[in-house]
């Protein structure tokens, strides 16, 4: 046992196995399983960066597809604003082809009451004559 305490004030141990270790057998183990639990967040980290990027993969997918509808949303809305414009526009000239209508028939109208008055006239004239 003497050489046993002149080995650990060296600083050197004995394992399960009579092996010579520089590390105490607990530090040796405590190593060990800090080495497994490294590796394992080594792991778990590769796969939340794998699923980080699967995500924001994903989520540039559906932001491109969000850009495009809305486009297509921003398109449709100026061809409804452009039809709005052109029904208006065509309201317009049919308003003014109606009233251009309306005056000519106010003036037709004003010509036939014209033509049936001077009509009236040439049969009161005839009948005069005819009679006489």
């Amino acid at each position: 046992m003497i050489s046993e305490d002149i080995l650990e004030k060296a600083g050197l141990h004995f394992d399960e196995v009579n092996k010579l270790r520089v590390l105490k057998p607990d530090t040796n183990q405590q190593t060990s399983e800090l080495k497994e639990e490294c590796h394992e967040f080594v792991s778990k980290i590769d796969q939340f960066q794998k699923l980080v990027g699967s995500f924001i993969e994903m989520t540039d997918t559906i932001a491109k597809d969000v850009e495009n509808e809305k486009m297509k949303a921003i398109g449709s809305r100026n061809m409804l604003k452009s039809i709005a414009k052109q029904r208006e526009s065509q309201q317009q000239q049919l308003k003014a082809l109606i009233a251009e209508k309306k005056t000519q028939l106010e003036r037709l109208n004003v010509q036939h009451q014209s033509l049936r008055k001077q009509e009236a006239e040439q049969v009161e004239f005839i009948d005069q004559f005819s009679t006489s």
